[in-house]
């Protein structure tokens, strides 16, 4: 395919302004037809804000964007929807009581009869073709939000291929995607570039933009940086442009194990999601808990946290065994649980920052049943210190906040009650380079402090560099445990992999 030489997409000076601050500041690139352009930077760089643009959602105070030299016009989405522009949200705008097939349409719904009535055969049917593209084999009945995060992301993308969109923005798509979904995904990308689309790939996993993109944008502090071709820059060179500095990928944490079990997980059982997983986790331990997703990590720290129940086994905490189903009884016992799904399970998004970051430890800011103001506030300032959270003040809303710093709140709101035991169920998707930095460094600090911690993540890199011992699920059952020493990328892989697979 040849490339014009007026570009497809161009994007000239945007500036826009919230609150006083500068999200953006004269921000210009251009996008060629067919091209797949890599977009990053930190939390806060103002990737979202610039999708937002993009998508009509926000109007920006000055510049314009063309699409094929003619302009569009700015905040309004149904004019950015019109000029064939389809976005992908990192946390996918889904309607969770509709059915899959009404998500995938919505807005856009078939009707027979001269409008009059619905066809949702047909939509039906779409929907399975769509979903079948992607290699997903659930009913399109099924309710969005009975679906796990991996599937409503690919419902996500369904719809944005049911429509006929000349650029699709992605933002973090294969943040909840296990490696087979977005081997799919990039075969999907790979084959609306020789159709023609224009994409913006947003991710922090910078493998996937030297993998995918032909050049790359970064932003930092609202401003751009540079554009550059992937082929022309490095990992170390492009964290630099990010960043503006060096930031080192080296594994820095040593193991630090005490000799006391604190969590011991013994035979657990729940029917059609796991059986038979018993591990141990000792003070000063991080034990990883890894395998391709729908393998059934997610489901057993729930169990253990008391979120869900459980047919048969036991969970103890220092020698106390707590009942099942009773978060309570798990909280008291010092387990806290991060969840992988932040929005809807472990972030009150309308309440402010500080309201989150005290919710695990409201007793112990209040006196005689009234919550004392000046112990939540220092509370509050301590927790976005010692977190780095990026926000104007600790009552402006949680869900103002970029995805990298609702996830620190997240964290800090358990770290507030000090637990014993910590169970991280993949903290850093969608956290920036930087941040994540940050949070390891914050893992090695805890484990060495003495905090028993369980790390369930997708990210194998991640697995190697934090954990003392690696436990493997496959299918609802643990395949295999390496020690830190013995593990290996193809190791692991192997022991996740479906028997009988390639």
């Amino acid at each position: 395919m040849t490339l014009v030489n007026t570009p497809f997409l161009d994007i000239n000076n945007i500036s826009k302004t919230f609150g006083g601050v500068r999200a953006l500041t004269n921000v210009s690139l251009s996008i060629e037809s067919g091209e797949i352009h890599g977009l990053c930077g930190e939390n806060g760089a103002g990737k979202s804000t610039l999708i937002k643009v993009l998508g009509g959602s926000v109007r920006p105070e000055t510049g314009s964007v063309t699409i094929n030299g003619q302009p569009l016009p700015l905040g309004s989405v149904p004019a950015s929807e019109e000029a064939g522009i389809a976005i992908i949200h990192q946390e996918s705008a889904a309607f969770p009581h509709l059915d899959t097939y009404d998500n995938v349409f919505v807005g856009r719904e078939i009707r027979r009869f001269g409008g009059v009535v619905l066809d949702r055969a047909r939509m039906k049917t779409e929907t399975a073709t769509l979903l079948a593209r992607l290699e997903q084999r659930f009913d399109p009945r099924t309710p969005v939000g009975d679906l796990q995060p991996a599937q409503r992301q690919m419902v996500a993308i369904a719809r944005a291929l049911s429509r006929n969109c000349r650029l699709m923005v992605m933002d973090e798509p294969t943040a909840s995607l296990s490696t087979r979904e977005t081997g799919v995904l990039f075969r999907i990308i790979r084959q609306l570039k020789a159709d023609g689309v224009s994409v913006i790939y947003v991710s922090h996993r910078l493998e996937e933009v030297f993998e995918l993109a032909d050049r790359v944008t970064v932003l930092r502090d609202g401003r751009k940086v540079d554009t550059v071709p992937t082929n022309a820059i490095d990992r170390a060179g492009l964290i630099r442009l990010m960043v503006g500095r060096d930031v080192s990928d080296a594994r820095t944490r040593e193991p630090s194990v005490r000799a006391g079990v604190v969590l011991d997980v013994d035979g657990l059982t729940r029917a059609d999601a796991f059986t038979g997983i018993s591990f141990q986790v000792r003070a000063g331990e991080v034990v990883a808990l890894t395998g391709l997703v729908g393998a059934g990590r997610s489901e057993v720290a729930r169990a253990i946290f008391g979120v869900d129940g459980r047919d048969s086994g036991t969970v103890t905490v220092n020698g106390r065994t707590l009942i099942p189903a009773d978060i309570q009884a798990a909280v008291q016992a010092g387990i806290a649980l991060v969840p992988e799904d932040r929005q809807r399970s472990g972030l009150a998004a309308p309440m402010s920052v500080k309201a989150n970051l005290s919710l695990a430890v409201l007793k112990s800011l209040a006196r005689v049943g009234i919550i004392s103001d000046a112990k939540e506030d220092a509370l509050a300032v301590s927790m976005m210190n010692r977190m780095a959270i990026k926000a104007e003040n600790t009552e402006v809303a949680a869900e103002t906040l970029s995805g990298g710093n609702q996830q620190k709140v997240v964290l800090g709101k358990w770290l507030a009650a000090s637990p014993r035991v910590l169970i991280l169920d993949e903290p850093t998707r969608g956290i920036d380079v930087g941040a994540k930095a940050e949070v390891y460094d914050l893992i090695g600090k805890l484990a060495d402090g003495g905090t028993a911690i369980l790390l369930i993540s997708s990210e194998l890199p991640e697995v190697l560099r934090l954990s003392d011992r690696i436990i493997v699920m496959r299918s609802g059952r643990i395949s295999g445990e390496l020690p830190r020493e013995e593990a290996t990328q193809e190791r692991i892989l192997s022991l996740a992999m479906p028997e009988g697979a390639a």
